[in-house]
């Protein structure tokens, strides 16, 4: 017995067709009639009762037709929505239209704001995003132009950082396709983007090994690049500096040590070949007087291919050393220092001034004095260099 056409009443006579447009009144026939059911009956009537109110929840769907989700999924969702008010009903908790509404636009938003994202987010942070959407649209029609971001977050009673966080969010509701055609011609979105570059990570290496080569003695240097960026074997190499196969390999080996070392440690490692064949161009001499003042001596030109140790040997220095100690490094028998000395002496005084020790510089020659002023060392020299 549809109950569009047959419905019974408490009375139990049936209603005339026109009584049934009134939902409301058909759902309290339904649930009188479904008091007394037995299971067949009962499933049959739930049946009709959800046939008969099918149109009301498609003209609800269709309300959000104009989204990005299907109608037919629309659809789907508010029919869901019906069965649950079917389900649930019971007169005596007030309107079933109003009930059934209620319900199943709560099923449409849960279910546009569950999918339509292309991000899932949690939902506070959507109605987050959303809020601030209203209030920039809002203030922009107040002000006559686009709110700073301070104007919206008071609008919205919210800080800077949780403004930053719903812009965030809002940017995740809709995603675009890598595909998608751009301009004329067969132009992609993704043509827009490149391709990872692995020789990027290179770069400090390379600019290491760089620095590296050219601190090499020149025999040295000359094998490496002959070999590595030349393609020479060592048979040739050996020949053109009237030596040995196996010389050539042995100052390979030692040098490719001594670059994997410089490049694995902050520090300039003692050149190859430094020993009893190529001595150093300096020497050090550190003093320590009653008063646990401590003089360091050097002797000799500091350039670039030297600098490197003796930064390491000052900077060993100064680390070891307490806080207040003082510490003059005496350079009146250095008659030559290029720019990488004094980036030696700069680093030196910046590592005292970290650790409290007091490192002053004397005997400089007049050409080293103006360049450490120039670079800022004038209250590291002794009060007699500083003229």
């Amino acid at each position: 017995m549809p109950l569009k056409q047959r419905a019974a009443t408490p009375g139990g006579t049936q209603a005339p067709d026109d009584a049934l447009e009134n939902l409301d009144e058909v759902a309290e026939r339904y649930a009188y009639a479904l008091k007394d059911a037995d299971g067949v009956r009962a499933h049959r009537l739930r049946d009709e009762m959800i046939r008969t109110a099918l149109p009301m929840a498609d003209r609800l769907a269709r309300r959000y037709r104009n989204g990005s989700e299907p109608l037919a999924d629309l659809e789907q969702v508010a029919r869901l929505g019906l069965v649950k008010v079917v389900n649930r009903y019971a007169p005596e908790r007030g309107s079933f239209t109003a009930y059934a509404v209620h319900t199943i636009v709560g099923e449409l938003k849960r279910h546009l704001r569950d999918r339509s994202w292309a991000v899932h987010v949690p939902r506070p942070m959507q109605e987050l995003s959303m809020a601030v959407s209203r209030h920039e649209g809002d203030l922009t029609g107040e002000l006559g132009r686009r709110p700073t971001d301070a104007e919206t977050a008071h609008r919205a009673d919210i800080t800077l950082g949780d403004l930053d966080k719903a812009r965030l969010t809002a940017a995740g509701y809709r995603s675009l396709s890598l595909d998608m055609p751009i301009g004329e011609g067969d132009a992609q979105l993704g043509d827009l983007f490149g391709e990872p570059d692995a020789a990027l990570e290179q770069v400090a290496d390379r600019l290491t090994v760089n620095d590296l080569i050219a601190a090499l003695p020149e025999r040295d240097r000359y094998v490496v690049i002959s070999t590595f960026y030349g393609g020479r074997t060592q048979a040739d190499i050996a020949a053109e500096l009237s030596t040995s196969q196996m010389q050539v390999s042995r100052i390979l080996s030692r040098v490719l040590a001594w670059l994997r070392e410089g490049l694995l440690t902050d520090r300039v490692p003692r050149r190859p070949g430094s020993g009893s064949q190529e001595p150093d161009a300096f020497d050090i001499t550190t003093t320590v007087s009653s008063a646990g003042r401590i003089d360091v001596a050097v002797r000799g030109e500091v350039d670039r291919d030297n600098a490197g140790r003796l930064r390491t040997a000052l900077l060993d220095l100064i680390c070891r050393q307490p806080a207040g100690r003082q510490v003059t490094l005496q350079l009146a028998e250095v008659p030559l220092m290029d720019a990488a000395g004094v980036r030696v002496l700069l680093a030196v005084y910046e590592a005292a001034q970290a650790r409290g020790v007091a490192v002053t510089a004397a005997g400089l020659n007049p050409l080293v004095r103006r360049i450490a002023a120039v670079t800022g060392l004038t209250p590291m020299l002794a009060p007699q260099d500083r003229s």
